[in-house]
């Protein structure tokens, strides 16, 4: 009674099997390893099936036996069959994965393009367009220092002096925050060593910011791509962390470029990040960015231990 039990249930399981086989043939475009598999779902029911006849039966037949053993082999041939074939089936995925991560990547890389040459465009436009026109205005309003004799006329002079010269600085550091020409014509050295001395200049934060790379020039993509994370880490620290030093060392090992970060901030839980709506969005455009280039970015930080964070590529 216990054999017949387990019979029927392995009956019952290998249909529900072989309809499934069969049913996602279509989905592998019937391709002949699933065929395979699925066609030896389908006998090895048939095989139980025979099985369960043959128990009513209460005394073998040896045709029935036979007939059962080579559907045994048969399944075992298209068993291995299958699963030899099947690798072309594994290979095809991986290859349409492989290519869904290209697709993706160069459309975060026509993103991350277009961003850069409107950054461009938008600081060209504000250097060429509104400077000469503010330092017009400067002329003119240094042209009337000597018409102007009133004392009040001379003091609201000086304050509109100064204050055109305040947009002209103004407009300048813009321009240059929006597309470091350090950056593009001197290379990311340079670059970040001008960004970090203006930061140290304002007393906000110390950064200590060292490099074996001097004049070395890398990739435009890869120098755009670490220095706006330079940028923005700087920028996390100084508005979250509560720093008062940062340290900076970007160096050239081999075939490899690697950006350390560190500061000595209040830290954070690194868990937190994984919750979509605490994700930081400055954060999540480094990681993105950084994979454009094959890098990989590690953030590192502990409450009350400041945060540290590395980015790596090939050169």
């Amino acid at each position: 009674m216990v054999r017949l039990i387990a019979l029927i249930i392995s009956i019952v399981l290998q249909i529900i099997a072989a309809s499934i086989a069969l049913r996602f043939m279509k989905l592998t475009k019937y391709r002949l390893s699933w065929i395979l598999l699925s066609l030896s779902f389908s006998f090895m029911a048939v095989r139980k099936i025979i099985q369960f006849f043959e128990y009513f039966r209460g005394t073998p037949s040896f045709t029935w036996q036979m007939i059962d053993e080579w559907i045994g082999v048969l399944v075992s041939v298209m068993i291995i069959g299958g699963v030899i074939l099947i690798r072309e089936l594994f290979y095809s995925l991986k290859r349409a994965e492989t290519d869904r991560l290209r697709s993706e990547k160069r459309v975060i890389n026509a993103i991350i393009n277009t961003e850069e040459n409107e950054r461009k465009r938008f600081a060209k436009d504000l250097h060429d367009g509104l400077g000469p026109i503010l330092s017009t205005v400067k002329m003119s309003v240094s042209a009337l220092n000597d018409r102007i004799k009133d004392p009040s006329g001379m003091v609201i002079l000086n304050n509109t002096n100064h204050l055109v010269n305040e947009a002209i600085n103004t407009i300048k550091e813009i321009s240059n925050n929006l597309s470091p020409h350090v950056l593009s014509n001197f290379g990311l050295t340079s670059a970040i060593g001008a960004f970090t001395t203006k930061i140290n200049q304002t007393k906000a934060v110390e950064i200590d910011f060292k490099s074996n790379m001097e004049s070395q020039r890398l990739e435009n993509d890869k120098e755009v791509v670490i220095y706006r994370a330079v940028c923005e880490l700087i920028n996390n620290s100084i508005l979250h962390s509560g720093a008062s030093k940062i340290e900076i060392e970007l160096n050239k090992h081999e075939k490899f470029i690697t950006l350390q970060f560190y500061d000595n901030g209040r830290g954070f839980d690194t868990s937190s990040l994984s919750k979509e709506d605490t994700k930081g969005m400055g954060l999540s455009n480094i990681e993105t960015r950084v994979k454009t280039v094959e890098g990989v970015f590690i953030l590192e930080s502990t409450p009350g231990k400041g945060t540290s964070a590395l980015i790596k590529m090939i050169d």
